[in-house]
């Protein structure tokens, strides 16, 4: 199994977690795992109603670029899901969060891009 193979089926196990039924969620939602093989893209996201206003958010999403590095796009959970992917065997050198300004990229421990 490559590296890329690798860590897709780690962010598919992650993001499988992720989406397991929350007890204390309000609204009518329903969560979404949307997963593309082909173009490495991992998503998790929430659909659904509160009282009269409809939601659509991102709760985690991951790519993986064609040099293999994982970017973080997205995190809107309490978890340094970076930590997270270091404790199930991602290189640090390996992850990018994405999110970030590149300016402050290279302050933050792990790769630039």
């Amino acid at each position: 199994m490559n590296k890329i193979e690798k860590y897709s089926a780690l962010l598919t196990e992650l993001l499988e977690e992720y989406a397991k039924p929350l007890d204390a969620v309000a609204g009518d939602f329903e969560k979404q795992l949307l997963i593309d093989y082909k173009h490495r893209h991992f998503q998790l996201q929430n659909v659904g109603w509160q009282g009269d206003k409809f939601t659509h958010s991102v709760i985690l999403h991951f790519d993986i670029k064609e040099n293999g590095k994982i970017w973080i796009q997205q995190n809107w959970t309490e978890d340094d899901v970076a930590i997270e992917l270091i404790h199930r065997g991602v290189e640090k050198s390996d992850i990018v969060v994405g999110f970030q300004p590149p300016r402050y990229r290279e302050l933050s421990g792990y790769a630039i891009g």
